[in-house]
């Protein structure tokens, strides 16, 4: 009779278990299984946005819409993490992003139904980043692109002055570090210790060695004008520097000091 009851008991034990590992689970998700690309739009898009946002790669609308914006923020991202740079958010990507972001579905979702301008950055409180009935704050605000890649909020002077300075300081520098030079003369014309214009920028006494020698007047071409154009579109190489030099040539012992970011081709990208 015990003997009865014990193999009963195993299979009530067995069944249990074989129930429990065959019940379906309902542990959310990151991402669909597509890749995401630009034009794509919809919720896979709205968390790429976010993601990339909370991270503070991505400065623009989390609207859902796949745009240059949010291109060159995940060509960033990659470029920052050490994953494939090709603006395509697969599967090793869209991984690095769940493990170094976080995403409050609901609250986003929430903010996109209400038609409310918000942000979602990392570290502010949800309660401050909700601006309804205008523009929401962001930080190192770049231009948003327009569609066709053209830029807007900046003259043809802007762009052909800023394309005179790359072609004169990196014409010999990988394209990379040619829009990384556009990116760091957009990064100074943010920031509040520089002027406030292109030209205020690039004409600083002592700021770029191509003025000084007289570079900055030669022809550019068509590789410096897209470099200024890729950079005005949101692709920063150098990761917010303000400053580079290249170290075979620098006179200057005060470079030295700045907290150096990275290197592409012969220059040191600095903050």
């Amino acid at each position: 009779m015990r003997y009865g009851r014990i193999l009963k008991l195993i299979s009530v034990l067995l069944l249990c278990i074989i129930t429990i590992s065959t019940a379906p689970t309902h542990e959310a998700r990151a991402f669909t299984n597509q890749v995401i690309q630009k034009g794509a739009v919809g919720e896979d898009v709205i968390e790429l946005q976010a993601r990339l946002q909370y991270i503070g790669f991505y400065t623009g609308k989390i609207d859902g819409v796949f745009g240059w914006g949010t291109y060159w923020a995940l060509r960033n991202f990659q470029n920052d993490f050490g994953l494939k740079v090709d603006g395509l958010a697969g599967s090793d990507t869209k991984a690095k992003l769940v493990s170094a972001s976080k995403y409050n579905q609901q609250f986003v979702k929430e903010q996109i139904n209400k038609g409310r301008n918000f942000t979602y950055y990392g570290g502010t409180a949800l309660s401050k980043q909700t601006a309804p009935g205008k523009a929401a704050p962001t930080k190192n605000t770049a231009p948003k692109p327009a569609a066709g890649n053209t830029p807007t909020g900046f003259s043809q002077n802007d762009i052909q002055l800023m394309a005179n300075a790359v072609y004169g300081e990196a014409r010999g520098e990988p394209y990379e570090g040619q829009v990384a030079v556009a990116a760091v003369i957009l990064n100074r014309v943010n920031s509040a210790s520089f002027p406030n214009t292109v030209s205020g920028v690039i004409f600083e006494p002592g700021a770029f060695t191509a003025v000084a020698d007289g570079q900055i007047w030669l022809t550019p071409n068509e590789r410096a004008k897209q470099a200024v154009l890729d950079a005005i579109n949101g692709w920063d190489p150098s990761t917010s520097a303000l400053y580079y030099f290249n170290p075979d040539t620098a006179t200057s012992a005060w470079i030295w000091t700045r907290p150096q970011i990275k290197r592409i081709g012969k220059h040191i990208f600095c903050s």
